[in-house]
């Protein structure tokens, strides 16, 4: 779990997939850590294990999480995570789920992973009689581009994100 070094992983490891706990908070924070760090916004995390405690895992949970680990040697270590949570769509008439992260370890990158993980995903996307699944990807990282139209993603290059927060979102209650 060192962001410091990142050895390479020369044999594809044995893969493991399930969802998280209460007792992975510190775990989803280091991996909500390190997406910020990727993505050069590490000071705008704000989030905090109490935080996730209320909201992942209260008496509502808004959002769910997914955990990968990979099997190194004899033990499995944390290799990536997925965040999602339901939507809705008018036009279908179904509910959808929204891919909010979606990170990787570097060593276990071009490992199918991801694949493995947004598999996991449209499988219960199905379970839950979703209409689609969709996430929004930064227009640097071709990378990850590249990657999700690999896998059959279309990028809806007409849409664009609205956001309101902070004092904003504040003042938006005000109009």
């Amino acid at each position: 779990m060192s962001s410091d070094a990142v050895a390479k992983i020369t044999e594809k490891p044995e893969i493991s997939i399930r969802p998280a706990t209460e007792a992975d908070l510190d775990l989803i924070l280091w991996f909500i850590h390190q997406l910020a760090i990727f993505e050069k916004a590490p000071d705008q995390v704000t989030a905090t294990p109490d935080l996730l405690r209320q909201n992942l895992f209260g008496p509502h949970p808004y959002a769910h999480v997914l955990l990968v680990h990979a099997k190194t040697a004899d033990k499995m270590e944390p290799a990536g995570f997925a965040l999602y949570f339901h939507n809705f769509s008018t036009w279908l008439g179904r509910p959808g789920l929204y891919l909010e992260d979606l990170f990787v370890c570097p060593e276990y990158r071009n490992m199918g992973v991801g694949k493995l993980l947004l598999s996991r995903l449209a499988g219960i996307a199905r379970e839950k009689g979703c209409g689609r699944m969709e996430w929004t990807v930064l227009d640097w990282n071709q990378p990850a581009i590249d990657f999700y139209e690999g896998v059959g993603a279309r990028l809806l290059k007409e849409w664009i994100i609205c956001r309101v927060d902070g004092k904003s979102l504040q003042e938006f209650i005000r109009m």
